[in-house]
C-alpha cells in the first residue's frame, strides 16, 4: 500500500481537495480558523458588502452550476471562496465540495473542533480523509468524524499519536464502506484491529508498519477475518509471523503488495507460503529479513509471475543461484533491489540481461562481487535490451567498479541517475568525464578530501562531504 501526497498548483485540477502547495498558504492559522465552525465564518461575512450578492455571477449561474465549479478547487480556495459572501460560502462549504479532504499541510493546526465541524459538513458526502500527522486529533473528534462521516472510504491516521483503540473501535462499528487504512505508528492493539477486521469487510489496503503493540495472535485473527486484503504494508512488526504469512496465503489470494521490512522473524516458510497462493503478487519488500535464503526466490520465481517489484536489501543469504531462479520466472520485473546482497556476482547481471527486459531500477550497492565486467553485460546490446530499459542504477560501495564502468554506462541510453558513493576505484575525474558527456544523468557520489600534512601545525581529521550531484 501506498499513501502518495502530490504538490501540484495552486487549484487542483480534479475533484481530489486535497492541500496542494504551501506557497499558497500565506497564514495556515488563518485557513484552519475557517474551518472551525460557522460562527467565526459569519464574522467574516458580516463585514462584507452586501451588494456583492448581486453581482453577476450569481444571477446567471445557477447555484448547482457554481457549485460544480467549487467542486475543482483544493480546501484552501474553497476556504477562500467561502469569505467572498454568505452566499459563496454556502456553496464552497457545500458538503458535496468536501468529499476528499487532505490536512495534512494544516497537521499542527487542526484540532479537535477541526475535525468536527468538517464532519458536520460533509456528513455522508466525505470519501476520503487525510489526517497525517495531525497529532493534536483525539478519540472524541474521531468518533465524531465515524458517527457523521459513514461514507469515508480512504482514512490516513499516519502518526496520529494521541488515538487509542477506542477509536479503532469506532472505525470498525461505523465505517463498514472503508477499503483503504493507514495507522502507520499508531497505538493499536489487538482489539482495534480486531474490530477493524470485522466491521471494514471491503477492506483490501492496510498499513501497519510500526505498530509495535500488536502481537503475533492479534496479526493471525487480523489475517484470518479480511479476506479481501490487496495491499498490506508491516514495517517493523516483530511479531509477523510465519502462520501469520500462512494465514495470509491462505485467505488473501488476491494479494498484490506485501511490504515486510524488518520483519526480522519470517523465514522461507512464511514466503513459500504467499508464493504458491499469492500468484498475482506484484511487489514484494523483505530487506533485512536476514532468515531468507534462495528457496523463497525460487518458490517465487516457480509461481509469482506478475511481480514488478523485489526488494531484498540486507538479505545476505540470497545467492545467484535464488536470483537466476527469480529472473527465469519474473520477467516482468521493473525494480529490483538487491543491496548488500553480498553472495551474489556478475552470474545475477546475466540471468537478468537475458530475461527481464523491462528492468528499470537495478540496485546492486554494497553488493562487493560486482565488477566492471558485469556492467559491460549490462550494457551490450547483443545480449539484452537494459541499455535501452535501466534509468536508475545504484553501485554505491561496489569495491571493484572502475572508470572503465563509467565507458560502459554511457552505452545506455535512457540512464536518468547513477548512485556511486564510496566505489574506491571510481575517480573524481572519471564521473567529470562522464557528466560532461552526458549532463542531463544525474550523478551522486563524494570524494574525501586531501589531507596536508603540514610540520607547523598538527594534522586535523577531515570527514567525507557529499557533492550532491556533480
Amino acid at each position: 500500500m501506498k499513501f502518495t501526497f502530490r504538490k501540484n498548483k495552486k487549484t487542483a485540477n480534479s475533484k481530489d481537495n486535497r492541500i496542494t502547495d504551501s506557497s499558497v498558504i500565506q497564514d495556515q492559522g488563518e485557513i484552519a480558523s475557517m474551518l472551525k465552525g460557522n460562527e467565526n465564518l459569519e464574522n467574516v461575512i458580516e463585514t462584507e458588502d452586501r451588494s456583492v450578492e448581486q453581482n453577476l455571477i450569481n444571477i446567471k449561474l445557477p447555484k448547482e452550476l457554481i457549485i460544480r465549479i467549487f467542486s475543482y478547487l483544493d480546501i484552501v480556495s474553497l476556504c477562500r471562496c467561502a469569505q467572498v459572501s454568505k452566499y459563496w460560502n454556502i456553496l464552497a462549504l457545500d458538503g458535496s465540495n468536501l468529499q476528499n479532504v487532505d490536512l495534512f499541510e494544516f497537521q499542527r493546526d487542526v484540532s479537535e473542533n477541526v475535525i468536527g465541524n468538517i464532519a458536520s459538513r460533509c456528513n455522508e458526502f466525505l470519501r476520503t480523509i487525510r489526517l497525517e500527522n495531525c497529532r493534536s486529533i483525539s478519540d472524541e473528534s474521531l468518533e465524531i468524524l465515524c458517527l457523521k462521516c459513514p461514507n469515508v472510504e480512504l482514512l490516513n491516521l499516519k502518526q496520529c499519536l494521541k488515538l487509542t483503540d477506542r477509536s479503532f473501535v469506532n472505525i470498525g462499528n461505523n465505517l463498514h464502506y472503508l477499503t483503504s487504512l493507514n495507522l502507520e505508528s499508531c497505538n493499536i492493539s489487538d482489539q482495534g484491529i480486531k474490530c477493524i477486521a470485522k466491521g471494514c469487510p471491503r477492506l483490501q489496503a492496510i498499513e501497519l508498519s510500526w505498530c509495535i503493540n500488536l502481537s503475533s495472535d492479534g496479526l493471525f485473527n487480523f489475517a484470518d477475518l479480511c479476506s479481501n486484503l490487496q495491499h498490506l504494508s508491516a514495517k517493523g512488526l516483530g511479531n509477523m509471523k510465519n502462520r501469520v504469512l500462512i494465514k495470509i496465503a491462505e485467505n488473501c489470494s488476491e494479494l498484490i503488495s506485501l511490504i515486510l521490512n524488518n520483519c526480522n522473524s519470517i523465514t522461507d516458510d512464511g514466503i513459500i507460503a504467499i508464493a504458491n497462493n499469492c500468484q498475482y503478487l506484484k511487489h514484494l519488500c523483505v530487506s533485512n529479513c536476514k532468515h531468507l535464503s534462495d528457496a523463497s526466490l525460487i518458490a517465487l520465481g516457480k509461481n509469482c509471475h506478475e511481480l514488478c517489484i523485489f526488494e531484498s536489501s540486507g538479505c545476505s543469504n540470497l545467492s545467484d543461484n535464488g536470483f537466476t531462479a527469480l529472473s527465469k520466472g519474473c520477467p516482468n520485473l521493473m525494480r529490483l533491489d538487491l543491496e548488500e546482497c553480498l553472495r551474489i556476482t556478475n552470474s545475477t547481471i546475466q540471468n537478468l540481461v537475458n530475461n527481464c527486459f523491462k528492468l528499470k531500477h537495478l540496485a546492486l550497492s554494497r553488493c562487493e562481487n560486482i565488477t566492471d565486467d558485469g556492467i559491460r553485460l549490462i550494457t551490450n546490446p547483443a545480449i539484452g535490451n537494459l541499455n535501452e530499459t535501466l534509468q536508475v542504477l545504484e553501485l554505491d560501495n561496489c569495491p571493484l567498479i572502475t572508470d572503465a564502468a563509467l565507458e560502459q554506462l554511457s552505452l545506455c541510453q535512457n540512464l536518468m541517475q547513477l548512485e556511486l558513493y564510496d566505489c574506491q576505484l571510481i575517480t573524481k575525474n572519471g564521473i567529470k568525464r562522464f557528466q560532461n558527456k552526458f549532463p542531463k544523468i544525474k550523478v551522486h557520489a563524494y570524494f574525501a578530501p586531501a589531507v596536508v600534512n603540514n610540520n607547523n601545525r598538527p594534522i586535523r581529521s577531515c570527514s567525507c562531504k557529499c557533492c550532491a550531484i556533480l
